[in-house]
């Protein structure tokens, strides 16, 4: 990926190469400090008091959203609120059962062990988490053919801590075993605002209440993306400023970043341009679509589209993709009159990868 490929990537709500430290720096410890999901705050506070008052391990909880909501600060306050040490591994990194088993054995009581992606899970895995979660036991099979015998060893009572961007891909036995379920939902600008504000104090940066409202206004609802442009704004105000981050100074900086005002980065307008430009509006299909940006489809179905779509900028029918009146006025485009024949019918069964007549 060239370095303007990056660039195009800042909003990536992904966590990205080497920011993980920085990141790890500016999370709450606590619930108390945790800004956002009231929601969900209450009632992890709510099992997480029940446990400590009974002296047990808390119950199993699955995180689900997208990435950059704070399923792992979560996990890591479960670990803090009951006083437990907290051990993390993801779904990729679990591929045989000896290694869940190795996991597994290494804990002591009360531990919090946090498996990121567990919709990754190799199925074999889940199997034999399944007693594990539910009976505290582990079954491991000893040698092979006629002679293998299975031993079923007790396991210290823990408590799993599973996040995923992807519910779906959970099996239902294993999303059952779960005893709290909480789906994380993006921020309001108030809440990134304060997320905003506390960010600065720990780097040390002045930043006003406007300064903090432009930054928060095109983070996309999503916190890590806000820690991100804040420290993008911090840089050109240490080195073209005095250091203090005022609306000015949020503006330039995030225009030298090509983040715009509704916080669409260079790669959404291209995904937009592409659309209304090269192909009249649509719809075209998502193979057609990417390969006229010079990206990957997975990159533009999951690091694009989801906040076009939130925007009201696109959407998706079962011929490919459209653009929306939004879309338009956004690009400073003339909107087209309404009732326009050439765009697809949401019945219509096409092949969402045909381009539409007008692409070529």
């Amino acid at each position: 990926m060239s370095a303007a490929d990056e660039d195009a990537h800042l909003l990536d709500s992904d966590e990205q190469l080497g920011e993980a430290g920085v990141d790890a720096s500016l999370r709450p410890t606590r619930l108390e400090e945790f800004v956002g999901q009231d929601r969900v705050r209450r009632q992890l506070e709510l099992v997480l008091a029940a446990a400590r008052q009974r002296g047990q391990a808390a119950d199993h909880v699955l995180l689900s959203g997208p990435p950059g909501l704070g399923k792992t600060t979560l996990a890591a306050i479960v670990a803090a609120e009951v006083g437990a040490a907290f051990r993390a591994t993801s779904g990729p990194a679990i591929e045989r059962p000896g290694d869940l088993a190795a996991i597994l054995t290494g804990l002591e009581p009360g531990d919090v062990l946090f498996v990121d992606e567990v919709h990754r899970l190799p199925r074999t895995v889940e199997e034999v988490l399944y007693p594990a979660m539910e009976d505290y036991q582990l079954d491991i099979v000893v040698g092979k053919g006629p002679g293998a015998r299975s031993i079923r060893l007790d396991l210290p009572r823990f408590t799993l801590v599973g996040a995923t961007t992807r519910t779906g891909l959970i099996a239902a036995p294993l999303r059952d075993r779960f005893g709290f379920s909480a789906q994380l939902e993006h921020y309001e600008t108030v809440h990134l605002e304060a997320i905003i504000r506390r960010s600065a104090s720990l780097l040390g940066v002045d930043i006003d209440a406007e300064g903090a409202t432009e930054i928060a206004s095109r983070s996309r609802g999503t916190p890590r993306i806000a820690n991100r442009l804040l420290r993008r704004v911090r840089d050109l105000a240490e080195v073209e400023g005095d250091g203090r981050i005022g609306v000015d100074i949020a503006r330039e900086a995030l225009a030298v970043f090509d983040v715009d005002d509704l916080g669409l980065d260079r790669l959404d307008r291209r995904v937009l341009e592409a659309l209304i430009d090269r192909f009249d509006g649509g719809p075209v299909g998502l193979g057609t679509l990417a390969t006229t940006v010079s990206e990957e489809p997975d990159t533009v179905e999951d690091a694009v589209e989801p906040f076009l779509l939130r925007c009201g900028l696109i959407q998706r029918t079962p011929r490919g993709r459209v653009a929306t009146a939004g879309a338009y006025r956004h690009l400073g485009r003339t909107v087209p009159p309404p009732g326009r024949t050439d765009h697809a019918s949401l019945f219509d069964t096409a092949d969402p990868d045909t381009p539409h007549p007008g692409a070529d």
